[in-house]
Protein backbone atom coordinates (compact mmCIF):
# COMPACT_ATOMS: atom_id res chain seq x y z
CA UNK A 1 0.00 0.00 0.00
CA UNK A 2 2.90 2.39 0.73
CA UNK A 3 4.33 1.90 -2.74
CA UNK A 4 0.94 2.26 -4.41
CA UNK A 5 0.24 5.51 -2.49
CA UNK A 6 3.68 6.87 -3.37
CA UNK A 7 3.15 5.97 -7.03
CA UNK A 8 -0.22 7.73 -7.43
CA UNK A 9 0.94 10.79 -5.44
CA UNK A 10 3.81 11.25 -7.88
CA UNK A 11 1.41 10.79 -10.81
CA UNK A 12 -0.88 13.44 -9.34
CA UNK A 13 2.11 15.83 -9.03
CA UNK A 14 2.61 15.64 -12.81
CA UNK A 15 5.23 12.95 -13.36
CA UNK A 16 4.61 10.77 -16.41
CA UNK A 17 2.92 7.42 -15.89
CA UNK A 18 5.17 5.61 -18.39
CA UNK A 19 8.40 6.71 -16.65
CA UNK A 20 7.04 5.85 -13.18
CA UNK A 21 5.90 2.40 -14.39
CA UNK A 22 9.46 1.65 -15.55
CA UNK A 23 10.86 2.86 -12.24
CA UNK A 24 8.47 0.75 -10.12
CA UNK A 25 8.72 -2.28 -12.42
CA UNK A 26 5.03 -2.52 -13.27
CA UNK A 27 3.14 -2.56 -16.54
CA UNK A 28 1.51 0.53 -18.02
CA UNK A 29 -1.86 -1.23 -17.68
CA UNK A 30 -1.36 -1.66 -13.92
CA UNK A 31 -0.20 1.95 -13.52
CA UNK A 32 -3.28 3.29 -15.33
CA UNK A 33 -5.50 1.01 -13.20
CA UNK A 34 -4.21 2.48 -9.92
CA UNK A 35 -4.44 6.02 -11.34
CA UNK A 36 -8.09 5.59 -12.29
CA UNK A 37 -9.00 3.90 -8.99
CA UNK A 38 -7.37 6.72 -7.02
CA UNK A 39 -9.25 9.40 -8.94
CA UNK A 40 -12.56 7.53 -8.43
CA UNK A 41 -12.24 6.20 -4.85
CA UNK A 42 -9.23 7.91 -3.28
CA UNK A 43 -6.84 5.77 -1.21
CA UNK A 44 -9.55 3.12 -0.77
CA UNK A 45 -9.19 2.34 -4.47
CA UNK A 46 -5.61 1.19 -3.95
CA UNK A 47 -6.66 -1.75 -1.75
CA UNK A 48 -6.88 -5.18 -3.45
CA UNK A 49 -10.35 -5.55 -4.89
CA UNK A 50 -12.51 -8.67 -4.58
CA UNK A 51 -12.41 -10.89 -7.66
CA UNK A 52 -15.75 -12.50 -6.86
CA UNK A 53 -18.11 -12.29 -9.85
CA UNK A 54 -20.82 -9.69 -9.59
CA UNK A 55 -23.34 -12.00 -11.24
CA UNK A 56 -23.52 -15.81 -11.02
CA UNK A 57 -25.84 -16.93 -13.82
CA UNK A 58 -26.25 -20.50 -12.49
CA UNK A 59 -26.91 -19.60 -8.85
CA UNK A 60 -30.07 -21.19 -7.50
CA UNK A 61 -32.79 -18.52 -7.22
CA UNK A 62 -33.63 -17.54 -3.62
CA UNK A 63 -37.30 -18.49 -4.05
CA UNK A 64 -36.28 -22.02 -5.13
CA UNK A 65 -33.90 -22.29 -2.18
CA UNK A 66 -36.76 -21.35 0.14
CA UNK A 67 -38.99 -23.99 -1.47
CA UNK A 68 -36.34 -26.70 -1.03
CA UNK A 69 -35.80 -25.74 2.61
CA UNK A 70 -39.54 -25.71 3.31
CA UNK A 71 -39.99 -29.15 1.71
CA UNK A 72 -37.14 -30.54 3.80
CA UNK A 73 -38.68 -29.16 6.98
CA UNK A 74 -41.93 -30.94 6.10
CA UNK A 75 -40.03 -34.20 5.47
CA UNK A 76 -37.04 -34.14 7.78
CA UNK A 77 -35.78 -37.60 6.74
CA UNK A 78 -35.84 -37.00 2.99
CA UNK A 79 -32.51 -36.62 1.25
CA UNK A 80 -31.58 -34.46 -1.78
CA UNK A 81 -32.54 -37.12 -4.36
CA UNK A 82 -36.05 -37.56 -2.97
CA UNK A 83 -36.59 -33.81 -2.65
CA UNK A 84 -35.40 -33.26 -6.22
CA UNK A 85 -37.74 -35.91 -7.62
CA UNK A 86 -40.80 -34.71 -5.71
CA UNK A 87 -40.27 -31.01 -6.45
CA UNK A 88 -39.55 -31.62 -10.14
CA UNK A 89 -42.84 -33.48 -10.51
CA UNK A 90 -44.67 -30.73 -8.67
CA UNK A 91 -43.04 -27.76 -10.42
CA UNK A 92 -42.73 -29.41 -13.87
CA UNK A 93 -39.17 -28.13 -14.21
CA UNK A 94 -35.61 -29.40 -13.82
CA UNK A 95 -34.03 -28.65 -10.46
CA UNK A 96 -30.33 -28.41 -9.60
CA UNK A 97 -28.30 -31.57 -9.04
CA UNK A 98 -28.77 -33.51 -5.76
CA UNK A 99 -25.30 -32.36 -4.68
CA UNK A 100 -26.41 -28.71 -5.02
CA UNK A 101 -29.60 -29.41 -3.06
CA UNK A 102 -27.47 -31.10 -0.41
CA UNK A 103 -25.30 -27.96 -0.14
CA UNK A 104 -28.46 -25.86 0.27
CA UNK A 105 -29.63 -28.09 3.13
CA UNK A 106 -26.22 -27.88 4.82
CA UNK A 107 -26.18 -24.07 4.63
CA UNK A 108 -29.70 -24.02 6.08
CA UNK A 109 -28.53 -26.13 9.03
CA UNK A 110 -30.87 -28.99 8.15
CA UNK A 111 -28.19 -31.70 7.86
CA UNK A 112 -26.49 -33.11 10.91
CA UNK A 113 -22.96 -34.37 10.38
CA UNK A 114 -22.58 -38.05 11.13
CA UNK A 115 -20.59 -39.12 14.13
CA UNK A 116 -17.41 -40.77 12.84
CA UNK A 117 -17.55 -44.53 13.29
CA UNK A 118 -15.08 -46.00 15.71
CA UNK A 119 -12.55 -47.96 13.68
CA UNK A 120 -10.54 -50.53 15.60
CA UNK A 121 -7.32 -51.78 14.00
CA UNK A 122 -6.96 -55.50 13.46
CA UNK A 123 -5.69 -57.25 16.57
CA UNK A 124 -3.95 -60.56 15.83
CA UNK A 125 -3.99 -63.13 18.62
CA UNK A 126 -1.58 -65.73 19.91
CA UNK A 127 -1.60 -68.71 17.55
CA UNK A 128 -1.40 -72.11 19.18
CA UNK A 129 0.04 -75.32 17.76
CA UNK A 130 -2.55 -78.00 17.13
CA UNK A 131 -1.42 -81.22 18.84
CA UNK A 132 -4.62 -83.16 18.21
CA UNK A 133 -7.60 -83.03 15.85
CA UNK A 134 -10.11 -80.27 16.69
CA UNK A 135 -7.56 -78.20 18.63
CA UNK A 136 -7.64 -75.60 15.84
CA UNK A 137 -9.86 -75.31 12.79
CA UNK A 138 -8.97 -72.91 9.98
CA UNK A 139 -11.56 -71.00 7.97
CA UNK A 140 -11.31 -68.73 4.95
CA UNK A 141 -12.85 -67.76 1.64
CA UNK A 142 -10.76 -68.85 -1.33
CA UNK A 143 -10.54 -66.07 -3.91
CA UNK A 144 -13.65 -65.70 -6.04
CA UNK A 145 -13.74 -66.83 -9.66
CA UNK A 146 -16.25 -66.80 -12.51
CA UNK A 147 -18.23 -69.84 -13.53
CA UNK A 148 -19.20 -70.75 -17.07
CA UNK A 149 -22.47 -68.80 -16.76
CA UNK A 150 -20.42 -65.70 -15.76
CA UNK A 151 -21.67 -65.70 -12.17
CA UNK A 152 -19.17 -65.45 -9.31
CA UNK A 153 -18.35 -68.28 -6.93
CA UNK A 154 -16.94 -67.70 -3.44
CA UNK A 155 -15.78 -71.02 -1.90
CA UNK A 156 -15.92 -71.08 1.92
CA UNK A 157 -13.47 -73.64 3.26
CA UNK A 158 -12.93 -75.10 6.72
CA UNK A 159 -10.12 -77.49 7.67
CA UNK A 160 -8.70 -79.18 10.75
CA UNK A 161 -5.15 -77.88 11.23
CA UNK A 162 -3.65 -81.01 12.80
CA UNK A 163 -4.94 -83.59 10.31
CA UNK A 164 -5.41 -81.31 7.23
CA UNK A 165 -8.89 -82.87 6.99
CA UNK A 166 -11.26 -80.71 4.90
CA UNK A 167 -14.38 -80.25 7.00
CA UNK A 168 -16.29 -78.29 4.39
CA UNK A 169 -15.99 -76.57 1.02
CA UNK A 170 -19.15 -74.66 0.16
CA UNK A 171 -19.71 -72.83 -3.13
CA UNK A 172 -21.43 -69.52 -2.38
CA UNK A 173 -22.70 -66.67 -4.48
CA UNK A 174 -21.34 -63.98 -2.13
CA UNK A 175 -19.42 -63.44 1.09
CA UNK A 176 -22.15 -63.50 3.71
CA UNK A 177 -22.25 -63.59 7.51
CA UNK A 178 -25.58 -65.45 7.47
CA UNK A 179 -24.50 -68.01 4.86
CA UNK A 180 -21.19 -68.61 6.65
CA UNK A 181 -23.02 -69.21 9.93
CA UNK A 182 -25.38 -71.69 8.28
CA UNK A 183 -22.41 -73.55 6.79
CA UNK A 184 -20.66 -73.60 10.17
CA UNK A 185 -23.77 -74.92 11.92
CA UNK A 186 -23.99 -77.79 9.43
CA UNK A 187 -20.30 -78.65 9.91
CA UNK A 188 -20.56 -78.35 13.72
CA UNK A 189 -23.52 -80.72 13.64
CA UNK A 190 -21.51 -83.23 11.61
CA UNK A 191 -18.08 -83.03 13.29
CA UNK A 192 -18.66 -81.33 16.67
CA UNK A 193 -16.98 -78.19 17.99
CA UNK A 194 -13.28 -77.24 17.90
CA UNK A 195 -11.38 -75.57 20.73
CA UNK A 196 -10.43 -72.63 18.48
CA UNK A 197 -11.07 -71.28 14.98
CA UNK A 198 -8.31 -69.43 13.14
CA UNK A 199 -9.13 -66.84 10.47
CA UNK A 200 -7.78 -63.74 8.81
CA UNK A 201 -9.06 -60.26 9.65
CA UNK A 202 -11.61 -59.98 6.83
CA UNK A 203 -15.39 -60.18 6.89
CA UNK A 204 -17.36 -62.06 8.03
CA UNK A 205 -14.77 -63.44 10.48
CA UNK A 206 -13.56 -60.09 11.84
CA UNK A 207 -14.36 -56.40 11.55
CA UNK A 208 -12.88 -53.00 12.38
CA UNK A 209 -15.55 -52.52 15.05
CA UNK A 210 -15.46 -53.17 18.77
CA UNK A 211 -13.02 -55.99 19.64
CA UNK A 212 -13.02 -56.83 15.91
CA UNK A 213 -16.21 -58.82 16.49
CA UNK A 214 -18.79 -59.82 13.91
CA UNK A 215 -22.07 -61.63 14.42
CA UNK A 216 -20.36 -64.82 13.20
CA UNK A 217 -17.41 -64.58 15.60
CA UNK A 218 -19.78 -63.66 18.47
CA UNK A 219 -21.73 -66.83 17.66
CA UNK A 220 -18.50 -68.86 17.87
CA UNK A 221 -17.78 -67.33 21.28
CA UNK A 222 -21.27 -68.30 22.46
CA UNK A 223 -20.36 -71.90 21.60
CA UNK A 224 -17.20 -71.70 23.71
CA UNK A 225 -14.89 -71.55 20.71
CA UNK A 226 -11.81 -69.37 21.11
CA UNK A 227 -10.95 -66.91 18.35
CA UNK A 228 -7.56 -66.87 16.64
CA UNK A 229 -6.63 -64.22 14.08
CA UNK A 230 -3.47 -64.05 12.04
CA UNK A 231 -1.57 -60.82 11.47
CA UNK A 232 -2.74 -58.69 8.53
CA UNK A 233 -0.83 -59.45 5.32
CA UNK A 234 0.65 -62.65 6.81
CA UNK A 235 -1.19 -65.54 5.13
CA UNK A 236 1.73 -67.82 5.98
CA UNK A 237 0.41 -67.91 9.55
CA UNK A 238 -2.44 -69.96 8.11
CA UNK A 239 -0.10 -71.70 5.72
CA UNK A 240 -1.57 -75.21 5.83
CA UNK A 241 -4.97 -73.88 4.86
CA UNK A 242 -3.51 -71.69 2.10
CA UNK A 243 -1.59 -74.67 0.71
CA UNK A 244 -4.85 -76.61 0.47
CA UNK A 245 -6.39 -73.63 -1.35
CA UNK A 246 -3.68 -73.82 -4.00
CA UNK A 247 -4.46 -77.47 -4.67
CA UNK A 248 -8.20 -76.76 -4.60
CA UNK A 249 -7.84 -73.99 -7.18
CA UNK A 250 -5.68 -76.08 -9.50
CA UNK A 251 -7.88 -79.17 -9.44
CA UNK A 252 -11.41 -77.70 -9.34
CA UNK A 253 -11.41 -74.35 -11.15
CA UNK A 254 -9.40 -75.07 -14.31
CA UNK A 255 -11.73 -74.97 -16.07
CA UNK A 256 -14.61 -73.83 -13.85
CA UNK A 257 -17.93 -75.62 -14.10
CA UNK A 258 -20.96 -74.15 -15.84
CA UNK A 259 -23.00 -73.17 -12.75
CA UNK A 260 -22.86 -73.17 -8.95
CA UNK A 261 -24.49 -76.59 -8.56
CA UNK A 262 -22.00 -78.25 -10.89
CA UNK A 263 -19.12 -76.47 -9.19
CA UNK A 264 -20.32 -77.73 -5.79
CA UNK A 265 -20.33 -81.27 -7.15
CA UNK A 266 -16.72 -80.82 -8.25
CA UNK A 267 -15.80 -79.46 -4.79
CA UNK A 268 -17.44 -82.50 -3.15
CA UNK A 269 -15.44 -84.86 -5.38
CA UNK A 270 -12.23 -83.03 -4.51
CA UNK A 271 -12.95 -83.13 -0.76
CA UNK A 272 -13.61 -86.87 -0.89
CA UNK A 273 -10.38 -87.51 -2.77
CA UNK A 274 -8.32 -85.12 -0.60
CA UNK A 275 -9.54 -86.65 2.68
CA UNK A 276 -9.75 -90.35 1.77
CA UNK A 277 -7.31 -91.08 -1.08
CA UNK A 278 -4.60 -88.43 -1.35
CA UNK A 279 -1.52 -89.25 0.79
CA UNK A 280 0.00 -86.31 2.66
CA UNK A 281 3.75 -86.05 3.12
CA UNK A 282 3.48 -84.04 6.36
CA UNK A 283 1.35 -86.88 7.78
CA UNK A 284 3.89 -89.57 6.90
CA UNK A 285 1.98 -90.37 3.70
CA UNK A 286 -1.20 -91.04 5.63
CA UNK A 287 -4.56 -89.75 4.48
CA UNK A 288 -6.22 -86.95 6.49
CA UNK A 289 -9.18 -89.25 7.22
CA UNK A 290 -6.80 -91.67 8.96
CA UNK A 291 -5.79 -88.96 11.44
CA UNK A 292 -8.98 -86.99 11.97
CA UNK A 293 -11.61 -87.91 14.56
CA UNK A 294 -14.84 -85.95 15.22
CA UNK A 295 -14.82 -83.72 18.28
CA UNK A 296 -16.40 -85.01 21.52
CA UNK A 297 -17.84 -81.51 22.03
CA UNK A 298 -21.20 -81.57 20.28
CA UNK A 299 -23.24 -78.68 18.92
CA UNK A 300 -25.90 -77.89 21.54
CA UNK A 301 -29.51 -78.14 20.42
CA UNK A 302 -30.24 -74.85 22.18
CA UNK A 303 -27.74 -72.00 22.39
CA UNK A 304 -27.32 -71.19 26.08
CA UNK A 305 -27.35 -67.53 27.03
CA UNK A 306 -24.09 -66.10 28.43
CA UNK A 307 -23.64 -66.64 32.16
CA UNK A 308 -22.58 -63.44 33.92
CA UNK A 309 -21.83 -62.96 37.65
CA UNK A 310 -24.88 -62.25 39.80
CA UNK A 311 -23.76 -58.71 40.58
CA UNK A 312 -23.60 -57.81 36.84
CA UNK A 313 -26.50 -56.14 35.06
CA UNK A 314 -27.36 -58.09 31.92
CA UNK A 315 -28.42 -55.90 28.98
CA UNK A 316 -29.68 -56.89 25.53
CA UNK A 317 -28.00 -55.40 22.44
CA UNK A 318 -30.39 -54.18 19.76
CA UNK A 319 -30.30 -55.19 16.11
CA UNK A 320 -28.19 -52.13 15.27
CA UNK A 321 -25.68 -52.74 18.07
CA UNK A 322 -27.00 -50.34 20.73
CA UNK A 323 -27.80 -50.71 24.42
CA UNK A 324 -29.82 -48.52 26.77
CA UNK A 325 -27.82 -47.09 29.67
CA UNK A 326 -29.33 -44.58 32.06
CA UNK A 327 -32.01 -43.62 29.53
CA UNK A 328 -29.46 -43.11 26.79
CA UNK A 329 -28.74 -45.15 23.68
CA UNK A 330 -25.08 -46.16 23.51
CA UNK A 331 -23.66 -47.75 20.38
CA UNK A 332 -21.38 -50.74 20.99
CA UNK A 333 -21.06 -52.87 17.85
CA UNK A 334 -23.29 -54.34 15.15
CA UNK A 335 -21.31 -57.53 15.68
CA UNK A 336 -23.06 -57.92 19.05
CA UNK A 337 -26.58 -57.54 17.65
CA UNK A 338 -29.14 -59.68 19.53
CA UNK A 339 -26.53 -60.69 22.15
CA UNK A 340 -26.46 -59.99 25.90
CA UNK A 341 -23.63 -58.09 27.56
CA UNK A 342 -22.78 -57.68 31.23
CA UNK A 343 -22.43 -54.31 32.99
CA UNK A 344 -20.44 -54.12 36.20
CA UNK A 345 -20.00 -50.92 38.24
CA UNK A 346 -16.41 -50.26 39.26
CA UNK A 347 -15.10 -48.26 42.26
CA UNK A 348 -14.33 -45.20 40.12
CA UNK A 349 -17.95 -44.94 38.96
CA UNK A 350 -17.42 -46.35 35.48
CA UNK A 351 -19.26 -49.44 34.23
CA UNK A 352 -17.25 -52.28 32.71
CA UNK A 353 -18.91 -53.84 29.64
CA UNK A 354 -18.17 -57.52 29.01
CA UNK A 355 -19.24 -60.12 26.46
CA UNK A 356 -18.74 -63.70 27.56
CA UNK A 357 -15.27 -63.59 29.16
CA UNK A 358 -14.02 -60.61 27.13
CA UNK A 359 -13.86 -57.07 28.53
CA UNK A 360 -14.98 -54.58 25.89
CA UNK A 361 -14.76 -51.13 27.46
CA UNK A 362 -16.22 -48.69 29.97
CA UNK A 363 -19.47 -46.78 30.11
CA UNK A 364 -19.78 -43.34 31.64
CA UNK A 365 -22.41 -40.64 31.50
CA UNK A 366 -20.57 -39.17 28.51
CA UNK A 367 -20.50 -42.36 26.43
CA UNK A 368 -18.55 -45.56 25.78
CA UNK A 369 -14.78 -45.97 25.66
CA UNK A 370 -13.36 -49.17 24.19
CA UNK A 371 -10.44 -50.95 25.80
Amino acid sequence: MDLRTEFVNRVMRGETVAQLCREYGISRKTGDKFKQRFRRLGEAGLVDQSRAPKVIPHRTPPELVALIVAERKRHSTWGPKKLKDVLEQRLKRVLPAPSTIGDILVRAGLVQSRVPRRRVPAEPTVLREAHAPNDVWCIDYKGQFRLGDRSLCYPLTLTDQRSRFILGCEAMTTISDVAAREACEEIFGRYGLPKAIRSDNGVPFASNGLANLTQLSAYWMRLGIELERIRPAHPEENGRHERMHRTLKFETTRPPRTNLLQQQERFDEFVEEFNQERPHEALGMKRPAQIYRPSPRKLPSVLVEPDYPEHDDVVAVSRDGRIYFRRKQIHLSAGLAFQYVGLREEPDGRWLVTFMRRDLGHLTTSGFTAL
